[in-house]
This record gives C-alpha cells, sequence and structure tokens, in this order.
C-alpha cells in the first residue's frame, strides 16, 4: 500500500487535497504527526475536527504520532478514544513516554503502532504478557529529515525480522516525496538513508519486495504526477522502465507497452515473452543495424540475422559485446536501472519513453 501524509501547519485546503487523493489511490490510511506547540491546543483542535470531517467524507482513517503529554494535552479529562475518533484518528503511533503497558491497554481499542526502528524483543514480549490484542499492533518506522541519520539496510532487514519473530507481520516504512519536501530542511524524509535522493517509485519497490514492508508513506508533502503515473502501474503488478531511444523510427511505439520476462530467466538479459509471440514487427525494424557495444540498460532487438529469434526484445543486465545479429535502440535512464533487479522470472515490466 502506498499513501501520504499530512501535518498540522498546511492549510485546511491542502490537507483535503491529500485526503482525496489517497481515496483515488484506494488506500485506507494517512499519516499525521501531532507534536504540537504548547499554547496551541485550542487551535489545533478545530483543525482536528475539521480532520475528522474529511476522514469520515473520503473513508481514511488517520494514523498519528504522539506522545502522553501530548495526548493528555489535546484530550484533556475526554475519554482517549472518543476524543481521537470525532478527528478520524484510528492509531497511534506511539513516540517515547508510552509504557508496554499502556500499549497494551490502547491495543484493545484502537491500532497501536510501534517504532519498528527501536522496538526490542524484550519490549515485544513485554507488550504480549499485558495481553495486547495482537490484531491492533503494527510497527512503522521512523523517517529522518536530517541527512546522513536514516537506517541503513541492514538494520532496516534485521528490525524487520526480529518483529517478524515476535509475530508483527504490518511493517510501515517512508519514503521522500520528488515534488515538494517538507521544511524546515527540505532534504527528503526517507527512512533508508540510501533512498533520501531516490526515485520514489524505486523506494517503493525496494521496501516491499526487498524487505517486506506493507505500508509505505510518503513522508514529504507531495510527489510529481509522474510518480503517480508510474505508481499506478506498480499497482497492476507492472514494474515501470524509463527509456530513451537510440533509433528514430515510428515504430518504437510497438516497444511501449506490457512485456513479461521469461520465467526461464536468463543470466545476462531480460527477455520479453510478448515480442515474438504477440508483436507484429515491421520489416524495417528487423533489418540490421550497425553493431554497437550493449552496455547493461540497453534495449536490443534481435534483427533477421538471428533467425528463428528475430524481434525478441531484451534488455541487458550486464555488459555485453557487440553482435551484429542484434540491434541497439533505447537506453534506460539511469536512475531506473536499479529497478531491473526486480524484473524476475515471470514479472511483467513497460517501457515508457522519457
Amino acid at each position: 500500500m502506498l499513501s501520504f501524509s499530512f501535518y498540522l501547519f498546511q492549510p485546511l485546503e491542502q490537507i483535503e487535497d491529500i485526503f482525496r487523493l489517497v481515496a483515488q489511490l484506494g488506500a485506507k490510511q494517512l499519516f499525521t504527526s501531532l507534536h504540537l506547540s504548547k499554547g496551541q491546543e485550542l487551535r489545533e483542535r478545530k483543525k482536528l475536527d475539521h480532520i475528522g470531517q474529511f476522514a469520515s467524507r473520503y473513508g481514511i482513517g488517520v494514523v498519528a504520532d504522539a506522545t502522553p503529554a501530548v495526548i493528555a494535552r489535546l484530550s484533556a479529562d475526554a475519554d482517549i478514544t472518543t476524543v481521537l475518533g470525532r478527528w478520524g484518528i484510528v492509531g497511534l503511533r506511539l513516540d517515547a513516554g508510552f509504557s508496554m503497558k499502556e500499549a497494551a491497554s490502547l491495543s484493545n481499542q484502537m491500532s497501536v503502532v510501534l517504532n519498528a526502528s527501536t522496538v526490542t524483543e524484550r519490549e515485544c514480549k513485554e507488550l504480549a504478557s499485558y495481553q495486547a490484542d495482537e490484531s491492533n499492533v503494527e510497527a512503522w518506522h521512523n523517517f529522518y529529515p536530517r541527512p546522513e541519520t536514516g537506517l541503513g539496510r541492514e538494520t532496516m532487514l534485521a528490525q524487520n525480522q526480529l518483529l517478524r519473530r515476535c509475530g508483527i507481520e504490518t511493517i510501515g516504512a517512508f519514503i521522500p516525496g520528488d515534488a515538494k519536501k517538507r521544511s524546515p530542511l527540505y532534504e527528503g524524509l526517507p527512512t533508508l538513508e540510501a533512498h533520501r535522493n531516490a526515485d520514489p517509485v524505486y523506494a517503493y519497490i525496494e521496501l516491499t519486495e526487498t524487505y517486506g514492508v506493507n505500508k509505505v508513506f510518503v513522508g514529504d508533502l507531495a510527489v510529481s504526477d509522474g510518480v503517480l503515473r508510474r505508481m499506478d502501474w506498480v499497482r497492476s503488478g507492472v514494474i515501470p522502465i524509463r527509456y530513451r531511444p537510440i533509433v528514430g523510427a515510428g515504430w518504437l511505439s510497438l516497444v511501449e507497452t506490457v512485456h513479461t520476462n521469461r520465467r526461464d530467466a536468463a543470466r545476462d538479459v531480460i527477455r520479453s515473452v510478448e515480442s515474438r509471440c504477440s508483436i507484429a514487427w515491421p520489416q524495417e525494424a528487423l533489418q540490421p543495424l550497425p553493431p554497437v557495444p550493449r552496455r547493461a540498460g540497453r534495449i536490443t532487438i534481435d534483427n533477421e540475422r538471428y533467425g528463428r529469434y528475430a524481434g525478441e526484445l531484451q534488455m541487458t543486465l550486464v555488459d555485453l559485446p557487440p553482435d551484429d545479429r542484434v540491434n541497439v535502440i533505447g537506453e534506460v535512464i539511469e536512475e531506473d536501472m536499479p529497478l531491473l533487479r526486480y524484473i524476475r522470472g515471470g514479472r511483467r515490466f513497460c517501457l515508457i519513453r522519457w
């Protein structure tokens, strides 16, 4: 699941736009933070009343990061779950200050989200000992506004393995946006430091497919329309690959479709099943071109000199030498090269001219 975040410093109009977008994407939760400055409680409670109306209107629940002190200031003497429910808050991501006993008690009333980046096995066992409702317990990682402070891949992998050993199956994490960064540093809000300047689509795929993350949230304020369009492909099970043509030809539009890597995946190349069985190449496309080196990420078509292989479209995974039976027609853009490793046997992908 891909979803987004909003923050109480944003105008209500922007916040509603985010609710509307998330509803269109089919997600059911948004993330926000309830870390407030003292003296602003009344103003923020009024804003939260409006947010509760958005949550009801669009069918989206809010999970809020909060400390016990903030919850006490916001809810005053009222029942916490009643107040939070009025604001559309269906879960709390528990920040420092909550005990495992309190977390267990809350889990019997609403969704409770542990800090996946810091929780220990001892704490998970303690939570269970207080008879927490396991179906209401999740764990989401932090995001890290300051450069050089995000998690390393080994840390995330180890923490996720710990959580799964403890029976926590739903894990969340954050990726940066590419359109509008959040203040005050404007340096992205990733969980993994390696994702700070990464393409959001790649960051999403790596979190879900390598680390088994179930819920991915954009920590920043916005992503570009291009990211949203490519995420449409990802949600349908297709990995979008952007490429630049090397040859100029009208028939290149035939390349820009959905392909499937052969189930018996090759070591050196990705082989399109459809290119030889369902694409009607014009004769021009199969005429030999001067051979050039096939560096990793090149898109090729076997020409007529390859006999029965003529018309097979491939993407190279490693550097290969020139071959006068193979035409090089395009190249994957550098930002999408890491995605090639996820196009395993039987996986669908599409080529998007960039």
